[in-house]
């Protein structure tokens, strides 16, 4: 997407969901956890105006297929209920992506392992493209590892997602935030003059965080919705699925499943319930599709207060039947903190 250069803003491609996020230390080695003071840190905040709020969207039918043929003037946007301006407008059918593969490999769905790596690579195979996109895994049991870090060779990925083996408890909430804070937020950025991607987590498990986590599951969202992360998820449990005919069919959510539907629906992602491998296709199909026809537009808020508070967004189709999905809102710069003595 193409922005204007503003007078207040001397930092290309920076959107208002960073601005909270600090310089990110050095990546910690693969299969290592980041160490805890890097997840302490103070938050710091930048000292010039937000002047553009960036977001990212889909518009669907009532039949559930992706509307792409849209123009700036079929869209109205608010902020906390307030209409806002639209300054930037576009399609973006071809950004290069910036995905995280979470990948559970807790003892509880020990069983369903085979499944989650077979999604795994059936994701990738679909959806990644040679030197435009590039992927990381973590897994994540008693705590989350980093076990590839961005590559654009899905061979590689391929490789270390197979080494998987099952055991312990599930960090999914703390998998979550760590992507989102250590990897995602300052991602391999593109060469050339648009610096633009589309930061996606893909979150394979079956939803229950049993160690708990360090951090909350509205923790682990605020830090995805703050590093302008969508989050796709994918369940392992078939305990809801009811084979009548030949196709199963769900009668009942899990917990997992909740959690699951939660996280996608609040940071503008997407939640999958797959039964089989074969089903599997058509879901990986419909998160490529959804990624290659999506929209997007900014605006300056009327709001330019520096509170730190949660702003939510809406965005409206003037025109009739059609569905639009997008992240839930976004999280003001912090206050300026009082200089030292």
């Amino acid at each position: 997407m193409r922005r204007p250069i503003l007078a207040t803003i001397i930092l290309t491609g920076l959107v208002l969901p960073l601005l909270a996020l600090p310089q990110q230390p050095k990546a910690p080695a693969p299969q290592q956890r980041p160490p805890a003071q890097a997840e302490d840190q103070e938050i710091t905040t930048m000292k010039f105006p937000v002047d553009l709020v960036s977001v990212v969207f889909s518009v669907l039918n009532r039949r559930q297929k992706f509307v792409t043929d849209l123009r700036q003037e079929d869209f109205k946007v608010a902020e906390d209920n307030v209409a806002q301006k639209i300054t930037n407008f576009s399609r973006e059918t071809d950004l290069p992506l910036r995905i995280g593969l979470l990948l559970d490999t807790s003892n509880s769905i020990r069983d369903r392992l085979k499944f989650e790596k077979e999604a795994a690579v059936d994701f990738l195979y679909n959806v990644m493209r040679r030197r435009q996109d590039y992927a990381f895994l973590m897994t994540f049991d008693n705590e989350p590892s980093f076990i590839q870090d961005f590559t654009d060779d899905v061979g590689q990925l391929t490789e270390v997602i197979q080494k998987q083996r099952a055991g312990g408890a599930t960090a999914l909430y703390d998998a979550i935030w760590i992507s989102a804070r250590h990897r995602l937020a300052n991602p391999p950025l593109p060469t050339g003059s648009n610096p633009s991607i589309r930061r996606i987590l893909v979150v394979i498990s079956d939803g229950e965080d049993t160690l708990p986590s360090e951090h909350s599951r509205s923790e682990a969202i605020e830090m995805a919705q703050r590093a302008d992360v969508s989050v796709y998820t994918i369940s392992t449990s078939t305990d809801w699925m009811s084979v009548t005919g030949t196709k199963p069919q769900k009668y009942h959510f899990t917990e997992g499943d909740k959690v699951l539907q939660t996280i996608a629906d609040e940071t503008g992602g997407r939640a999958f319930f797959p039964y089989r491998i074969d089903d599997l296709a058509q879901s990986f199909a419909d998160i490529g599709t959804e990624l290659r026809s999506q929209y997007s537009l900014a605006y300056v808020p009327t709001n330019r207060d520096p509170d730190g508070k949660f702003r939510t967004i809406k965005i409206k189709s003037t025109r009739s039947g059609l569905n639009v999905r997008a992240r839930k809102g976004y999280f003001a710069p912090r206050p300026p903190k009082p200089a030292s003595e």
